[in-house]
């Protein structure tokens, strides 16, 4: 059982997009969209909250993230309304850039503390930088084939792949850089088919991290030829 999300927006279409876009990274993960009034105004809803933060809770506990200051308000009454408030936290962080990462964080085991960090570092810049010249550890070059390259559900399967292994994972593009464990940072590089990008590893595990991105690569990140 997985971290669940509530999405709270004043739109029902946008609590929808948000997890649609988020359900393609995280399969497994329960993510519950609560925007919009029942009659299909504008706003915020307590009792729909509610109701999606009961559908949203499997037993490992519910991250609630939100768009705008009235949605946080209404985030946080619901959960002081709970038999089990503490299961519950509301996240501080951007609504699409948060529930991306928590998502992520929740497809890959994170407890409820986990995607609470997730989603909240996300309210930082992706974590890019420039390439190092002479970085260390081992190396291969790939060109990537698929239709959308590194965006989106590739980056959170790049990302899911090498959950667990102990390895350090960069992918550089040009002079830009991104460590591979983190989806938005992956996404932030801009990487489209065609593109020759460098994956290199260090650690323990730092060939098996290769081998598995290798894979990845090649089968198109689940894609369809």
């Amino acid at each position: 059982m997985s971290v669940g999300l509530v999405l709270v927006s004043h739109s029902a279409k946008l609590a929808e997009g948000v997890a649609e876009v988020a359900e393609q990274m995280a399969p497994d993960v329960t993510i519950v969209p609560a925007g919009g009034m029942p009659g299909g105004g504008i706003g915020t809803d307590y009792d729909s909250v509610v109701a999606a933060v009961q559908r949203a809770d499997s037993g490992s506990g519910v991250v609630l993230l939100y768009d705008l200051g009235s949605a946080q308000m209404t985030a946080e009454l619901a959960v002081e309304s709970l038999a089990d408030p503490e299961a519950v936290v509301v996240a501080d962080a951007p609504l699409v850039e948060g529930t991306v990462a928590a998502a992520v964080a929740a497809q890959n085991g994170a407890d409820r503390a986990g995607v609470l960090e997730a989603a909240s570092a996300a309210g930082a810049p992706p974590e890019l930088a420039s390439a190092a010249p002479e970085p260390s550890g081992d190396s291969v070059e790939l060109t990537l084939s698929n239709e959308v390259g590194l965006h989106a559900r590739p980056a959170a399967v790049l990302a899911r792949g090498l959950a667990g292994i102990e390895a350090d994972v960069t992918v550089r593009l040009g002079d830009q850089e991104a460590d591979a464990h983190s989806v938005l940072a992956l996404m932030s590089l801009g990487a489209r088919k065609g593109d020759r990008i460098q994956v290199r590893a260090a650690g323990p595990q730092a060939a098996e991290a290769l081998r598995v991105v290798q894979e990845m690569v090649a089968d198109n990140f689940g894609e369809p030829a």
